[in-house]
């Protein structure tokens, strides 16, 4: 499933990773640990300089407006577990993926999606179906979680 990088040197990575409060309290889910680890396997294998690695912890994918997300967007090139992690926003995830990403020349790389935008894919092509699924997810973990609320 991981992509091949061709001229890794080339590259200067950053590493993005997300954990909103929900995914703590709602069963399992990969921890800010864990992605870190996954993602730094990822460029180990591939000799991949990490420029750096933003961490957003307790911040929903419902909004772009995240510190981390913000810092990381001033110095470019992503990697992250998979694309709910880069946003469960359809709209801004496919203004990044679709616009902003290409216009700065940011290669975009999904580890667990094989989404590479360096390359020709399959993979890329149903990019903007799983940005509507991510945001369909958190909308309907919101409902859920304050129809308990409410009870």
């Amino acid at each position: 499933m991981y992509l091949e990088i061709s001229n890794p040197m080339d590259y200067h990575v950053a590493l993005y990773i997300r954990l909103s409060k929900e995914d703590e309290t709602e069963g399992p889910s990969q921890s800010v640990t864990n992605q870190k680890s996954l993602l730094n396997e990822f460029v180990q294998q591939h000799r991949l300089s990490v420029y750096d690695t933003y961490i957003d912890d307790g911040w929903s994918g419902t909004s772009f407006d995240r510190p981390d997300f913000q810092r990381m967007i001033g110095d470019i090139e992503v990697i992250t577990k998979d694309l709910s992690r880069l946003g469960r926003d359809y709209i801004m995830t496919g203004h990044y993926m679709e616009r902003y990403f290409p216009e700065k020349r940011v290669r975009y790389i999904s580890l667990l999606d094989g989404i590479d935008t360096g390359v020709e894919s399959t993979a890329n092509d149903i990019t903007p179906f799983r940005a509507i699924m991510n945001d369909m997810y958190a909308k309907d973990i919101s409902k859920k979680i304050k129809s308990v609320k409410r009870d």
